[in-house]
C-alpha cells in the first residue's frame, strides 16, 4: 500500500498506462495527417477509421469483462490486451496505404478492447467505496499524462527528423513494449478480497446483463448521450490545421488538451468520493458545450485553444468518474461484464458521433461538425438531470 492509501498494483496499472498512451498518442496525433496529406485520405474516411477502430475497440470489451467475470482472473486477459497492442504498432510505419492504416488501428483497438474492462475491474477489485474515485482519477490522470506526452514527442521528433513520419512512428513502438513487461512484473490480482467461488460466478450468457440494476443501466444511457457529444479527438488536431496552425505544430492541440485532462482527473476523482457526482459530472457537460461552442466559432489560435483547454477539462471531469459510477452501480461479480456493456454502447456512439462529424465536416464545414456537438451535449446534460440518485455501494 502507497502513501496515497492506493496499492502499488494501482500505481502500476497508472504507468502502464501512461506508457501506452505515450505511444498510441504519439500515432494519434500523427495519423489524421499522415492519412490525409501522404497516403490521400478524405475527412470522411479519417472519421470512419477513427469511428470503427473506437467501436470495434468497445465491442470487444463486453466479452473480455464476461470472460474476466466467468474465470475470476482479470491479469492474463490485462495482459494479452496490451501485448496484443504493442505487437500492432510496426504496422502503422510499415502502411502503403489506407487500408492498412485502417487495419493495424483494427488490430491496436482489439488490444485496447481485450485489456478495458478487465483492467477496470481490476481496479474497482483492488480498491473500496472510500479511495475508488480517486484510483480511477489516478490511473486517468496517468493515463492522460502520456497522452499528452506523445503529440509532444510527435512535435519534437517531427521536427528533429525532418518531419519523417514513418521513422516517428517506429520510435513510438518503444514504450509500447516497456508497458508489457510493466505488467508482467509488477501488477497483481487482488489478495485480500476473496473472489466468488466458481459455481456462483457470472455463466457467459447474456441474460447475465438483467442482473446489472437500474443505476447501472442509467449510468450507461448518460454516458452515452455524452459520447455522442464527445466524437473524436482527431477533428481537434484537424480544426487546428483549419484555423492556420502548420502541420508540423498541430499536434500541439493533443497536448493541450490533455495537460488539461491530466491536471483535473485526479483532483476531481478524490472530490468524487467526498462530494455528489452527478454534480461533478454536470459541471464537465457544461464544460463539453462550451467547448464545442467555441470550437465551432474558432477562426484563430485564441478560440481555438480556449475550447481544447475546456475540451480537456470536460474530459477530467467525467471520464474516470463514469468509471467509478459504473463500478459503483455494478455488482461486484459482475464488474467485469458491466464495463464492458458500457464500452459497447459508448463505442457504438462513438462510431455514429465520428461518421457524423466526418459527414459534417466534408458537406458543411468544421463549424457544423462542433456546433452539432454542442447540441448532443445539451441533450447529455438534460438526461443527467434525470439521474436523480448518486449511486454508492
Amino acid at each position: 500500500m502507497s502513501k496515497s492509501g492506493l496499492p502499488r498494483s494501482i500505481w502500476t496499472l497508472g504507468f502502464v498506462s501512461l506508457l501506452m498512451d505515450a505511444s498510441s498518442e504519439t500515432i494519434h496525433a500523427l495519423l489524421p495527417m499522415f492519412l490525409v496529406t501522404v497516403l490521400g485520405a478524405s475527412t470522411v474516411a479519417v472519421g470512419l477509421i477513427e469511428g470503427v477502430a473506437e467501436a470495434t475497440a468497445q465491442i470487444v470489451k463486453i466479452f473480455s469483462g464476461a470472460i474476466s467475470d466467468a474465470f475470476g482472473k482479470r491479469k492474463p486477459l490485462v495482459l494479452f490486451g496490451y501485448g496484443l497492442a504493442a505487437l500492432s504498432k510496426p504496422l502503422f510505419p510499415l502502411a502503403t496505404g489506407v487500408a492498412w492504416v485502417a487495419t493495424a488501428r483494427f488490430a491496436d483497438r482489439i488490444g485496447k478492447g481485450i485489456r478495458g474492462a478487465p483492467r477496470d475491474a481490476l481496479i474497482a477489485d483492488l480498491t473500496d467505496a472510500s479511495n475508488r474515485g480517486a484510483a480511477y482519477g489516478l490511473r486517468q490522470s496517468l493515463d492522460t499524462v502520456g497522452a499528452f506526452a506523445g503529440p509532444a514527442a510527435a512535435v519534437i521528433l517531427m521536427w528533429a527528423l525532418g518531419g519523417n513520419f514513418r521513422a516517428v512512428l517506429w520510435i513510438a513502438v518503444i514504450p509500447a513494449i516497456l508497458c508489457v513487461l510493466l505488467i508482467w512484473f509488477g501488477v497483481d490480482e487482488p489478495q485480500g478480497k476473496a473472489r466468488a467461488p466458481k459455481a456462483d460466478r457470472p455463466q457467459l450468457h447474456w441474460r447475465e446483463l438483467r442482473n446489472l440494476g437500474a443505476m447501472y443501466w442509467s449510468v450507461v444511457a448518460v454516458a452515452c448521450a455524452m459520447t455522442l457529444a464527445r466524437f473524436s479527438d482527431a477533428f481537434l488536431i484537424l480544426r487546428a490545421q483549419d484555423v492556420g496552425v502548420s502541420t508540423a505544430l498541430a499536434p500541439l492541440v493533443m497536448v493541450v488538451m490533455n495537460i488539461a485532462f491530466g491536471l483535473s482527473s485526479y483532483p476531481v476523482g478524490k472530490l468524487a468520493d467526498r462530494a455528489d457526482r452527478r454534480t461533478l459530472l454536470l459541471i464537465g457537460f457544461v464544460l463539453l458545450i462550451a467547448s464545442d461552442l467555441l470550437l465551432a466559432a474558432a477562426h484563430g489560435v485564441v478560440l481555438l485553444a480556449l475550447g481544447v483547454v475546456l475540451w480537456g477539462l470536460h474530459m477530467g471531469f467525467t471520464q474516470g468518474l463514469l468509471a467509478a459510477m459504473v463500478a459503483d452501480a455494478a455488482p461486484a461479480a459482475r464488474r467485469g461484464s458491466a464495463f464492458g456493456l458500457f464500452y459497447l454502447v459508448s463505442g457504438i456512439a462513438m462510431l455514429l458521433a465520428s461518421v457524423i462529424a466526418g459527414g459534417l465536416w466534408g458537406a458543411i464545414g468544421p463549424s457544423a461538425t462542433f456546433a452539432a456537438g454542442a447540441g448532443f451535449a445539451v441533450l447529455a446534460t438534460l438526461g443527467l438531470l434525470l439521474l436523480r440518485h448518486n449511486p454508492r455501494p
